[in-house]
């Protein structure tokens, strides 16, 4: 299933848009630049004149497809996915010699403050803003919003990292068999991202994988017709136009 991958490449977009990345200036969120795509925030990551670094990690998690029941089609399906937004608050860490990025310790007020304002940015550019239509086409319904803290409770510990995880509503993969490359709401979703894109680049690279597939042509249509105890056999023998 891909929408899960188009719907974290849009929400990649949405929250780093790439005029601002070509600008160097204007990100919507107080992670500025650092939105990551699947990734955990590294020490190249962190912005060591601050206090902390924000950072916002964007992850795919479960989808499903369930048929809407015994007489649906093939195509009638309901999808959902999870949804990962990972906001954390960074800093430089050394132990042992080696530099490690890890969520700052939750002992600093004004700190939660600031994540908590980092994860309402988010939730406002996905769900309200005009920057968010593309993310709400794709999911046009929010099932759920999850913020889960990063703590230890037994051990008395707890970071500014936070997880949202949304479960969503989205539609199901559509392939064009007979044109080959992206199937359908990815095709849209390339479609739509700027040329310069980094989502962009990354749905041109997986378009190639998916070749047009020619269907053999219909040569001869049989079927049979039955009224009372007759029978006539349709697209054969003498009954051929």
């Amino acid at each position: 299933m891909l929408a899960p991958d188009a719907l974290r490449l849009i929400t990649i977009e949405t929250l780093r848009p790439t005029s601002a990345v070509l600008a160097k200036g204007g990100f919507p969120t107080f992670a500025g630049k650092n939105v990551l795509d699947s990734r955990a925030v590294s020490t190249q990551d962190i912005d060591h004149t601050q206090a902390y670094t924000p950072v916002l990690s964007v992850h795919t998690g479960t989808s499903t497809n369930t048929s809407r029941g015994a007489l649906a089609d093939l195509e009638d399906f309901e999808c959902e996915c999870v949804l990962d937004i990972r906001a954390e608050l960074a800093i430089a860490a050394e132990e042992g010699g080696t530099v490690y990025a890890v969520p700052m310790a939750a002992t600093d007020a004004e700190g939660e403050l600031v994540l908590s304002a980092l994860c309402a940015q988010v939730q406002f550019l996905l769900e309200r803003s005009e920057r968010g239509v593309a993310w709400r086409r794709i999911a046009p319904r929010v099932i759920s919003l999850e913020e889960m803290p990063f703590e230890f409770p037994d051990l008395g510990l707890r970071y500014l990292r936070r997880t949202m995880r949304y479960r969503l509503q989205v539609p199901g993969d559509l392939f064009l068999a007979s044109e080959g490359g992206l199937p359908e709401p990815m095709r849209s979703i390339f479609e739509a991202l700027p040329e310069q894109s980094y989502a962009k680049a990354k749905l041109a690279e997986l378009a190639g994988y998916f070749t047009a597939e020619t269907a053999p042509p219909l040569e001869q249509l049989v079927g049979e017709v039955r009224i009372g105890g007759e029978q006539l056999q349709i697209g054969v023998g003498e009954t051929e136009p």
